[in-house]
C-alpha cells in the first residue's frame, strides 16, 4: 500500500503534536517490510500484507534493516514528529546513514564547535567524560592521547572481566565491518549491542541540536560525538547484555538468533534504566565542563519543535 502526497488520507492528516524525547520508547527495528502512513500513524506492512501500527511520535528512532522500504509520507511524518530514521545492516550491526528530523539550532552547534577547537576546553570535556564513565577523576597532567590510551586499557580489562564472569570464550575485540561472518560470537554480540546504543545516542544528539561529527575523544568520523556519548553508558548497559547472550548461546540455552536476542535485551535495559531521559541532560553537563559559556539563541532563530519544559530536559529537536 502506498499513500501519495495527493491522496485523501495524506491531505487530511491532523497537525502532528510531537512527544518529548524522554517520554518515548527507545527503538523500533523494521525489516523486510514497507513503512508507510495509515490514519496518521506509521504502519509496517510485510510481504503478506499484515500491518503493524507504530504510534506516531512514540519512538525516538526507527532503524530500517535490509528489505525495508519507506514511503515519502512516512519520512515526512518522521520529520514532523522528530523521529530519527536510520538505515542499518542486518541485526542493526552496521549504521549506514541517518536522517535528521527538524532543524538543529545554530547556538548549540557553535558552542560544540567552539569547545572542540579550544585545546584546553576540549581536554576538560574529555576529563569529564572519563569521570562519568569510570566513576573517578582522570589522572592529572595527562594529554588527550594519553587519556585515550588509558581508557582503551580499562575497556579491554572490563571486557575480559565480563567474559570471565559469564564464562564466555573471549580473546579480544576484533571484527571486520565489511565481513560480518569473520567475527566470533562474542564480537558479533558486542557489535549488535553497540549498534543499538549508537542508534539511541544519535537520536539524542540530533534531538538536542548538536552535530554527530564533532567529537572530543573520538574524531574524524561522521558520528564521533555519538561514540563519545554512547561510551558513557556502554559498559553499564549494553556490554553486560552482550556477554550474557553470548554465554547463553555457548551453553545452548538460546532459541533465537543471537543478534535478535541482543536487540531485545538492549531494548529492555534501555527501558529499565530510563536511559533516553538521561542522555540529553548529560550532553549539556559534559560540554559545560569546558567552562566556556553557552551562547543564547539568536532572536531570529527558529523556535523549538516542542514547547520548552521547566525540567531543563530539552529532549526534543531544537
Amino acid at each position: 500500500m502506498r499513500l501519495d502526497d495527493d491522496s485523501p488520507c495524506a491531505m487530511t492528516l491532523p497537525p502532528a503534536k510531537p512527544i518529548p524525547l524522554k517520554e518515548r520508547s527507545a527503538l523500533v527495528f523494521v525489516e523486510r517490510a514497507q513503512l508507510d502512513v495509515k490514519d496518521g500513524a506509521f504502519v509496517a506492512i510485510d510481504s503478506e500484507g499484515q500491518r503493524i501500527h507504530i504510534p506516531v511520535g512514540g519512538v525516538a528512532c526507527l532503524m530500517l534493516e535490509p528489505g525495508a522500504r519507506i514511503s515519502h509520507a512516512a519520512v515526512s511524518l518522521a520529520a514532523q514528529t522528530g523521529t530519527l530514521i536510520t538505515w542499518v545492516g542486518e541485526g542493526g550491526v552496521r549504521l549506514y546513514s541517518a536522517g535528521q528530523p527538524g532543524g538543529a539550532r545554530s547556538d548549540r552547534l557553535l558552542w560544540q564547535a567552539r569547545i572542540a577547537l579550544d585545546d584546553t576546553a576540549r581536554l576538560k570535556v574529555v576529563r569529564k567524560m572519563y569521570a562519568l564513565r569510570f566513576g573517578e577523576d582522570a589522572p592529572s597532567r595527562r594529554s588527550l592521547e594519553q587519556l585515550r590510551g588509558i581508557e582503551g586499557q580499562r575497556v579491554r580489562h572490563a571486557y575480559a572481566l565480563l567474559a570471565q564472569q559469564h564464562g564466555v570464550n573471549w580473546k579480544r575485540r576484533n571484527y571486520d565491518p565489511d565481513d560480518w561472518s569473520k567475527s566470533d560470537l562474542p564480537n558479533r554480540c558486542l557489535s549488535a549491542a553497540t549498534a543499538c546504543l549508537h542508534g539511541l545516542s544519535e537520536a539524542a544528539v540530533l534531538a538536542a541540536g548538536y552535530a554527530p561529527a564533532i567529537g572530543f575523544l573520538h574524531t574524524g568520523k561522521p558520528r564521533s560525538f555519538v561514540y563519545d556519548i554512547a561510551d558513557l553508558y556502554k559498559l553499564k548497559t549494553v556490554v553486560p547484555e552482550a556477554f550474557a547472550i553470548a554465554a547463553k548461546v555457548q551453553k545452548g540455552r538460546l532459541d533465537m538468533a543471537p543478534e535478535r536476542a541482543v536487540r531485545l535485551a538492549c531494548r529492555d535495559v534501555f527501558r529499565k534504566t530510563g536511559l533516553l531521559s538521561k542522555i540529553i541532560p548529560q550532553i549539556e553537563e559534559v560540554l559545560s565542563a569546558s567552562q566556556l559559556d553557552k551562547p543564547g539563541a539568536a532572536p531570529e532563530a527558529r523556535k523549538p519543535a516542542f514547547k520548552e519544559e521547566v525540567s531543563g530536559d530539552d529532549g526534543h529537536r531544537g
